[in-house]
């Protein structure tokens, strides 16, 4: 166990690189998928991981991890059971966050916008291009319920299983993807001295694109 000294010395002086205006392209997205592919180049564990933000009608945040599986000029795309804690907050409340950290590259993104559901046919294609024990898996997990142990998803999963099989295992009703599209998007990138570089995009009344530097 860390002392509190030790806790609070624990630092990281970031010397990589930095980041400036001339560097970033005009529009966002293009920008976002460079840095996504560098991620993937440094062989980062899940590049696509991000953190989902979210609200519930009592004010409270909420955030996890959940996997990008779809970005591009409409916005950034992840799958999951829509009765769930998320879907639940989403459906009261769309506005959400989302952060990538990718600590071998010293950077972050950080983007907020609405969310709204992607069509039943993207849903259905993506679903379907799962492997068959995930496509069970969502008709198996009632998400975010309290369950009496391992063993109950493990029967609800052979229950799914033998109900299903494994092919051509139909999109649950309750199951698709959401599309966040952004408002803003700040690209992080760490410095000496905590002097890191922030630059946000900010999406105008045009649809095209403010940049601005901020202070870190």
């Amino acid at each position: 166990m860390l002392s509190p000294a030790e806790l609070a010395a624990l630092r990281q002086d970031y010397a990589q690189r930095g980041l400036r205006r001339a560097d970033l392209a005009s529009d966002p997205v293009a920008q976002f998928n460079a840095w996504l592919a560098e991620a993937q180049a440094q062989q980062i564990i899940e590049p696509n991981a991000m953190t989902l933000a979210t609200v519930d009608a009592a004010g409270q945040p909420w955030s996890r991890t959940v996997l990008l599986k779809i970005c591009d000029a409409r916005g950034l795309t992840f799958f999951t059971n829509y009765e769930g804690a998320k879907g639940r907050q989403l459906a009261g409340n769309p506005q959400a966050a989302l952060t990538f950290w990718w600590g071998a590259l010293e950077r972050q993104v950080n983007i907020t916008g609405t969310v709204e559901k992607t069509s039943a046919g993207e849903s259905e294609t993506y679903f379907h291009s799962r492997p068959a024990s995930s496509q069970i898996g969502a008709w198996a997990s009632a998400q975010s319920e309290v369950v009496a142990g391992r063993a109950q998803l493990e029967a609800q999963f052979s229950a799914a299983r033998e109900k299903h099989g494994e092919t051509e295992i139909p999109l649950p009703p309750h199951w698709g993807g959401y599309r966040l599209a952004p408002q803003t998007i700040e690209f992080w990138q760490g410095r000496r001295s905590r002097l890191h570089d922030r630059l946000r995009y900010t999406r105008q009344p045009d649809g095209g694109w403010k940049i601005e530097r901020l202070a870190p």
